[in-house]
Parts: C-alpha cells; sequence; structure tokens
C-alpha cells in the first residue's frame, strides 16, 4: 500500500538505525521533520535534540520528550573463525533473539547483514532442548570464514549491530509493525505536538526533545532537563500491552486502540498527582480516550526529569504496545493520534497560574 505523510514519518523514523550511544540516524531524520515547526533547535553534550518553540516567552517551560535510542548490541570481539560475540544494549530476553536476523553498521556507514545463530534441533540431547540458551553463549553469524575476513569488511569491536526489521502495515491498517516502536513513537508524538502548535497562541515555551541512551539508564532526558531547567516534564514512551494471549489484567492493563495510557507508577517514578489530574481533566473534557497503567519494573524519562535540579512535575505517558523489547512490536494508529491530540491539547493549557498550581495539587 502506498503510505501518507504520517506512514512515511513513522516508517523513517522506526527504520533508521541508532541503539543506545549511536542515534545520529534517528536524530537527523527527527531533525528533518520537527526543524520547520522549531524556533531553534540545540543539542545537549551528548547528542539529544532540543527543538525549542517559543509561545509566551515569559511563560513556564514545557519539556516533551521522546528517546531516540532503541534496544539492540555492540561488537566485542571476533573469533578467529569469524563469528561475532556481542554485548547486549538495553534489555533483551535471550528466547527473542535466537535465529534473529540482525545488521551491523561498520564505523565506516557500511551496513552488513548477519544472523544470531543457534543449534538445529537434531544433534540437541532432550535436556538441551528444554534450556534456553544463554546469551554470553550467542554469536552472529556474518558469513565469514575468518577473523581477517570480517576485519577487511570494516567490522570492529564497538560497532553497532541493530535488529533488522521493516515497517508494515498490516492487514488491519490501524496497526502498524516496526523495530525501534520503543521509543520513536514518542519522537514522533513530539514532532506532530510542535506541528500542532505552528502558527498557534500557547503561553509557554515548548521544549521537544529526542533524547539518547534511555535503554541503558535514561540518561539523555537528565543531561536535556539540565539545559533547560523545565517546569513541567513529560516522558512519551511505548507502553505494555495486556491484550495478548498469556498476559492478564494484573500483568499489564493496556489494551491496543484504547488510548493513550497514563502510568501512574513505574519503577523510576510516582506520577506527580497534579500533572496526572490535569492531564486526565483535558482528556475527560474533550473526550480523549485513554487508560491507566501502572509498571512495577522498567521506567521512562519522566524518572530522570522529575530529579532535575530542585525538581519538576512530571508523568509519562505512553502507546500500548506488543512485544517491546524484541525485533518487532505493534501499536495502533489511532492511539498514537490520540496522544498528539491529548498533549497537544494539555500544551495550550499550561499558562504560569495553572503550572503554579499544579505544583501543590
Amino acid at each position: 500500500m502506498s503510505l501518507d505523510a504520517t506512514l512515511t514519518m513513522l516508517k523513517e523514523l522506526t527504520d533508521a538505525k541508532g541503539v543506545s550511544g549511536f542515534e545520529k540516524e534517528p536524530r537527523e531524520v527527527m531533525k528533518k521533520y520537527i526543524e520547520p515547526y522549531a524556533d531553534e533547535i540545540t543539542y545537549d553534550g551528548l547528542g539529544s535534540l532540543i527543538a525549542k518553540k517559543i509561545g509566551d516567552k515569559n511563560g513556564p517551560k514545557i519539556m516533551l520528550t521522546g528517546h531516540m535510542d532503541e534496544i539492540g548490541f555492540m561488537v566485542s570481539y571476533i573469533e578467529d573463525k569469524g563469528f561475532i560475540r556481542f554485548q547486549t544494549i538495553g534489555g533483551w530476553w535471550g528466547q527473542v533473539m535466537l535465529n534473529q536476523r540482525v545488521t551491523i553498521v561498520t564505523s565506516k556507514g557500511d551496513t552488513i547483514t548477519g544472523i544470531i545463530g543457534s543449534k538445529p534441533p537434531h544433534i540437541l540431547p532432550a535436556e538441551e532442548r528444554k534450556k534456553p540458551v544463554e546469551i554470553k553463549d550467542m554469536y552472529i553469524d556474518v558469513g565469514a570464514s575468518s577473523k581477517d575476513e570480517v576485519l577487511s569488511w570494516g567490522i570492529r569491536p564497538g560497532d553497532m549491530i541493530v535488529p533488522y526489521f521493516e515497517f508494515t502495515v498490516l492487514k488491519n491498517e490501524k496497526l502498524l509493525m516496526a523495530k525501534a516502536w520503543d521509543n520513536r513513537i514518542g519522537c514522533a508524538i513530539v514532532i506532530e505536538v510542535l506541528k500542532n502548535l505552528k502558527g498557534v497562541k500557547h503561553p509557554n515555551i515548548v521544549y521537544g526533545v529526542g533524547a539518547v541512551q534511555e535503554e541503558v539508564g535514561l540518561r539523555g532526558s537528565k543531561t536535556a532537563a539540565f539545559k533547560i531547567e523545565p517546569d513541567i516534564g513529560f516522558a512519551l514512551d511505548v507502553g505494555i500491552a495486556g491484550d495478548t494471549p498469556g498476559v492478564t489484567e494484573k500483568d499489564a492493563q493496556g489494551k491496543l486502540g484504547d488510548g493513550p495510557q497514563i502510568i501512574l507508577y513505574d519503577h523510576s517514578l510516582v506520577a506527580h498527582k497534579g500533572l496526572r489530574d490535569f492531564v486526565v481533566g483535558v482528556a475527560e473534557d474533550l473526550k480523549i480516550p485513554y487508560q491507566y497503567d501502572a509498571i512495577p519494573g522498567g521506567g521512562t524519562d519522566a524518572g530522570s526529569i522529575h530529579l532535575t535540579k530542585a525538581g519538576v512535575p512530571s508523568i509519562a505517558v505512553t502507546i500500548a504496545t506488543r512485544y517491546i523489547h524484541s525485533h518487532a512490536g505493534i501499536l495502533h494508529r489511532d492511539d498514537f493520534e490520540n496522544a498528539v491530540k491529548l498533549l497537544t491539547e494539555v500544551v495550550k493549557r499550561l499558562d504560569k497560574k495553572t503550572v503554579e498550581k499544579i505544583k501543590f495539587e
């Protein structure tokens, strides 16, 4: 099918290769799409992109953050026979990795295809078949016969390795499948909110951030927030979908198509009550669908933003996504569009008086 402008942007963002610490390619895509709507583009010292949009120059500073990095791997060393050992970057579960295709990006920018190898079941003893393969025992096969051949192709320790998957619109065209939804969908929300504010009077200064290195410790949002010194912080990210077999509502409440998720609690943040109530109030006034979730593990960039300097009221608004932290996830286009609508309307209402009231709720 032909892709409309929104789907084209989502494809470019998710197809871009950029694991934590290697965000150049997604940063260039994000800059391309957000620059027309920003008054100024700057960067923090780690490479996070900061797009500034001024409404009222004396108004509060509102930080909207999506992180540009995705989970992936790094070449750690090359064996004599040409097989590649790797370091995981971000949180991986070994059972989703075997026999998956990957792309190695050399320091020269060349891309080389490989696969995470596995033993055929025919030669596995019965007991070994029952055991998951440990990540430390995995390797990547790029079709080389020796270490020298791998080196001749430009592959070196430290090179980025990215899951291979192409953006796909499913038969139900509302469902979109891609790698790196975590968290290029957050970057897309930031872009679209600034787009909606183009030529619109808003009582604040908006900072649309594409943060680096979220998957390895919420790092870029911390450095960007120190540079911005925001009054209010939003993390836009993926959340867990609980609408697949084997997942109960006790595990995850999110359902595709039921609206953006308001995260009440995660390992990095207790959502600020005043900001949470304000966001929910806007959603209910405008009849924008939303859903709640609380996640005992994991965290978002709001976890770093809210601890900046004297503290910043913050919350995470997420898009329920199936199969996160694997080679490909699935989300619902309506949830993305409703998140954009909600955040746009929230920003329009965050004047100085409202922000001061939120802080003490």
